[in-house]
């Protein structure tokens, strides 16, 4: 018998023993890089009802219709390969407090590099960790390269305005 997958959120796991357990609400993620991580996975592997369920209630896809949510999401992650993630940097927090984590996303759209960087918050709304909003810049747009980024020099290397 072949062996496991591992987790397409590149943590070296075999997804059943990583980002599977959260994506089966057998558990939460127990922090805001453990979600992000989940959530890049959910993504990757076309787990649409994840990622509604841990947007948080003040994300504005919230105020959207699920069923719309749900469509859209399965439709454009269709068309899209998630080779690799790379965690940047982070700044986790308590309960109560928001969490940061920077990352890079492979993403790539027939053949096409649609691969991104990501400033993401999350708040934790007493079940689990949720995901509240991101800024994201391709890393074209960078004045840095990605792998050069923290949350401190993001902002400054991102483009600003209409971009």
């Amino acid at each position: 018998m072949p062996p496991a997958p591992l987790c397409p959120c590149t943590s070296g796991l075999r997804y059943r023993a990583c980002c599977g357990r959260y994506h089966a609400g057998e558990a939460e993620a127990p922090d805001a890089e453990a979600l992000m991580r989940s959530r890049y996975s959910a993504f990757a592997l076309r787990e649409v009802a994840y990622l509604w369920r841990t947007l948080h209630p003040e994300h504005p896809d919230r105020a959207r219709p699920e069923a719309d949510f749900l469509r859209e999401v399965r439709a454009r992650a269709t068309a899209l390969k998630y080779p690799r993630l790379h965690i940047l940097d982070r700044r986790l927090a308590e309960p109560g407090g928001t969490a940061v984590v920077l990352f890079h996303a492979r993403v790539f759209e027939s053949g096409r590099d649609v691969s991104f960087v990501e400033r993401s918050e999350f708040q934790h709304d007493g079940t689990g960790w949720r995901y509240l909003r991101g800024e994201s810049a391709t890393p074209r747009a960078l004045s840095v390269p990605p792998e050069s980024l923290t949350l401190e020099t993001f902002a400054a290397s991102a483009p600003r305005g209409d971009g």
